[in-house]
């Protein structure tokens, strides 16, 4: 049996070289990236299985060698020949151990290097364009079943051979073959979930596989960094360093189990594999694998749709005939994957922001100013019909242009850059439509109403927008957004459009206040002259009004008093000549009278005294005193 290992490895190889082959062309035509990145799996193991059989070629060769040089030995002992060391007179011996030094640990490098850069360029194919779904599946999945089931006979009956036997460089090859009967297994079961309508099922396995590739190529490059840190034991077999042990435990899951096992033994002490319930678990392994399985698939038959949502019911990925959307509560299935339950937040309110994003940072600031970023922003092209402010404030991002007669009339309205951010809440009302009229709705949905605020923007003033009508524009978006979305029968109602965070770009923000400022300056300065000339208007005719009342005042006055004088003189008459004395003596009383009312009067008496009386009139005395006394008028006789 050992003179057929360098056979079996033979044999291996050109397996594995067959099917790499077959399952790249077939992927290719068949525009499968899950089997070209499988087929890259195989070509590895190709490489493997190729330095593997040669190895065992040198160590075949360096058998027999060693066969003959102990038959010659025995033959003609004392032979001159034998006197020298056994690695001058054997060959095959000082190959092999050159070929393990020098050519294994470089070419493990180099099948690094090959896995890094097979999974690099899968995955960027894979993801970098736009892929085409599989064809000729049927095809496909025949050749790649065909294929997994005879890697996996030749592979189960190498790694028998190289387990039993102890022979650790057919070990890779056997392992490879088993991994590449999952591979293509696996190949066959994507495109079979592609032709039920599970387009991504390819794709998803290509990455798969892609990660594989690269956990297989780390894992060998840590084994070739320690094996020149390995202590070697003379006479003892080593595992080769290209020999993955990743790849090994993929192609034959079962040595989990006698991992398990020797794991169990090691830490309890002893023979736990020996014991009854061990070996009633192992065997029964298989079914409890099948219950759990049973009740996986049984678990999915079954799908509760919360409160407030809606589900879609797809069979085979394709909705099912005559059933209305589910509603909230359990409903029953088929099981995954021949039925799936898509739900849709039908009675929640949905928003989307189109233009500047919130920045998380300033989550927290309470003081918002135009020229101090706050916002993601996004800006869109505003009209401004204020000729004459845009040229007040250069600098806003407008451009003038002027007409042919150089007058201002005919001048289209420059243009201005304005930020905003425009929050849209809308609702699903028609899942059916929803889900099935457009592909990727809520992104459609996002675009339209982008397409339409720049619509929009591009037609309105620049100052009304941002002032008086920012309502109006709202609704004006709301309407416009809502008849888009029914075009292209999207089953949605828009339920809210806002306007808000709207000013100029952060960095002319400050020119735009200067601008606005300026504005406000003129404005106030014309009010300020305004009201002036007003309040001297009515100040001029206010002090006319009361120099004429002063005048009319006088004017009566001066009439009463002649009326009244000549009316006094009347009546005195009769006095005077009643008794004139009396009158004469009376009105001077009275005239006297009235010149001291106010005055500080001094009474002297005694006439023959000789003091000498100093009077300060500087000091007030009590008023009083003196303020209550007053001559009393004489009585006409």
């Amino acid at each position: 049996m050992e003179r057929n290992i360098p056979k079996n490895g033979l044999v291996n190889l050109v397996l594995l070289l067959a099917a790499a082959v077959g399952a790249y062309l077939v992927a290719r035509a068949g525009n499968s990236p899950a089997g070209q990145a499988g087929a890259s799996l195989l070509g590895v193991g190709v490489l493997v299985a190729a330095v593997s059989w040669f190895q065992s070629r040198l160590e075949e060769r360096e058998r027999l060698e060693k066969l003959e040089f102990d038959e010659l030995r025995r033959s003609a002992t004392g032979s001159a020949l034998f006197t020298a060391s056994e690695s001058e007179i054997l060959p095959a011996q000082r190959s092999r151990e050159q070929f393990e030094r020098i050519f294994v640990p470089v070419f493990t490098g180099l099948l690094v290097v090959l896995q890094l850069l097979a999974a690099a360029y899968f995955w960027r194919d894979m993801t970098g364009r736009l892929q085409m779904p599989p064809v000729d599946l049927q095809f496909g999945m025949a050749f790649f079943s065909a294929v997994a089931l005879i890697l996996f006979l030749v592979g189960r009956f190498s790694a028998v051979i190289a387990r039993l036997q102890r022979l650790p460089l057919l070990q890779p090859s056997a392992t490879y073959l088993l991994l590449g009967a999952f591979v293509c297994a696996f190949i066959a079961a994507g495109q079979m979930g592609v032709w039920m309508g599970y387009r991504e099922a390819d794709l998803y396995l290509g990455k798969a596989f892609c990660l594989v590739l690269g956990l297989v190529a780390t894992e060998t490059l840590l084994n070739l960094i320690l094996e020149f840190y390995r202590p070697r034991v003379k006479g003892k077999v080593e595992r080769p360093v290209y020999d993955s042990r990743l790849v090994g435990l993929l192609g034959q899951p079962e040595a989990l189990v006698t991992t398990a096992a020797q794991t169990l033994d090691y830490q309890f002490g002893f023979k736990v594999s020996d014991t009854w319930f061990y070996r009633f678990f192992e065997s029964a392994l298989g079914w409890l694998l099948l219950i759990q399985l049973a009740l996986v698939i049984g678990s999915s038959c079954f799908v509760v749709v919360n409160p407030g949502e809606q589900a879609l019911l797809e069979r085979f990925g394709r909705p099912v005939a005559g059933r209305t959307p589910l509603g909230p509560g359990p409903h029953f299935k088929f099981p995954w994957p021949i039925d799936q339950a898509y739900r849709y937040p039908t009675d929640r309110i949905q928003s989307f922001i189109i233009g500047s994003e919130p920045d998380p940072k300033q989550a927290g600031n309470k003081l918002v100013l135009w020229a101090s970023p706050h916002l993601d922003e996004q800006n869109f092209l505003v009209a401004n019909r204020d000729l004459d402010a845009i040229d007040a404030t250069n600098g806003l991002g407008g451009v003038t242009a002027p007409s042919a007669g150089g007058g201002a009339t005919n001048r289209p309205p420059p243009g201005s850059l304005l930020s905003t951010s425009i929050p849209v809440h809308y609702q699903i009302t028609n899942l059916v439509a929803w889900a099935y009229n457009n592909e990727d709705p809520s992104q459609l949905l996002k675009y339209l109403a982008n397409r339409e605020v720049i619509r929009y923007l591009v037609g309105v003033d620049l100052n009304d927008v941002m002032s008086t009508r920012r309502w109006e524009a709202a609704t004006t978006l709301r309407d416009r957004i809502q008849r888009a979305a029914d075009e292209h029968h999207m089953g949605a109602q828009i339920v809210f459009v806002g306007v808000q965070d709207i000013h100029p770009p952060t960095k002319v923000a400050p020119d735009y206040e200067k601008g606005v400022g300026a504005t406000i300056t003129r404005q106030t300065q014309i009010l300020d002259a305004q009201s002036h000339a007003h309040w001297t208007n009515v100040m001029a005719q206010a002090h006319a009004s009361n120099i004429v009342s002063v005048a009319q005042t006088d004017r009566l006055r001066r009439t009463v008093n002649q009326i009244a004088q000549e009316a006094v003189f009347t009546n005195q008459i009769p006095a005077f000549e009643a008794s004139p004395s009396v009158f004469i003596q009376r009105a001077y009383l009275a005239t006297v009278s009235r010149a001291m009312a106010n005055s500080r009067s001094y009474l002297l008496l005694g006439t023959n005294s000789q003091e000498v009386m100093i009077l300060n009139l500087e000091d007030k005395l009590r008023k009083d005193m003196f303020d209550s006394i007053s001559v009393p008028t004489p009585k006409s006789k």
